[in-house]
């Protein structure tokens, strides 16, 4: 019988559960702002409509749940079987009917809930591979999921904005992307200064003697990293910087 709560007792854990079940409820609710005949307008993303959004975020989360069945039975189960299979999987679903692509969003986050919610403490330990190729504790999955929820709400181009990002989701994507940066030689005397509340973080290479400093508040530099908007940022250098690659 399936679990009526998270069988995980880590504190951590559930607090990441909690924050990643919000920006699944966020994009549920974007989504369900916009009209079946708006799905095969363009999202923010290049080339990509809202329909390949959604069904990219879909798929996403049967790829995931299969690195919870990998965590819990041993059995190595991929998240996809190739990226050619993976870019084929969100062809299709960005072709089919809406309310199959309505369904098929809700169904495979409530799949993934549940795989989630029914694994126990120590299961979240064990180590599945990332469609990257990373070995990682099963644990990083609530993470993988987080980015993907709360970004691609964004890019369904439907009123959300990076504001509406927790403030501990932008501070976690800022260490993840300027480390990306530095451990492929990027971002090279690039220092990113993100305002939040009373304080200003930095990230990035904090050891240049002459970098170009990107400033504005925390939402409007992630969303700079991410490669998505140059809005409310200035450079101390340029005035229409490029972030590196992320992913």
């Amino acid at each position: 019988m399936a679990a009526s709560h998270d069988l995980t007792t880590d504190p951590a854990l559930q607090e990441a559960l909690l924050t990643v079940r919000r920006g699944t409820e966020f994009f549920g609710r974007k989504l369900d702002e916009l009209p079946d005949d708006a799905l095969q307008a363009p999202s923010l993303l290049p080339d990509w409509t809202r329909a390949h959004v959604i069904a990219h975020v879909s798929y996403n989360a049967r790829a995931i749940a299969r690195l919870m069945k990998w965590a819990n039975s041993g059995i190595e189960t991929p998240m996809y079987s190739s990226w050619e299979a993976r870019n084929a999987e969100i062809e299709h679903g960005a072709a089919i009917a809406p309310k199959e692509l309505r369904d098929l969003c809700q169904d495979s986050a409530a799949q993934l809930d549940a795989a989630w919610r029914d694994t126990p403490s120590d299961a979240w330990k064990h180590q599945v591979k990332t469609a990257q190729g990373r070995t990682v504790p099963a644990s990083e999955t609530v993470w993988m999921r987080t980015r993907e929820t709360w970004i691609h709400t964004v890019d369904l181009g439907n009123g959300a904005t990076f504001d509406q990002l927790p403030a501990n989701v932008l501070k976690r994507l800022l260490q993840e992307i300027t480390g990306a940066w530095q451990s492929r030689g990027d971002g090279k005397d690039l220092l990113l200064k993100a305002s939040d509340a009373s304080r200003v973080l930095e990230f990035g290479d904090r050891d240049s003697d002459n970098p170009e400093i990107i400033s504005g508040t925390l939402a409007d530099v992630t969303a700079f990293a991410t490669g998505r908007s140059t809005n409310g940022i200035t450079s101390s250098k340029q005035q229409s910087p490029t972030a590196p690659r992320w992913l």
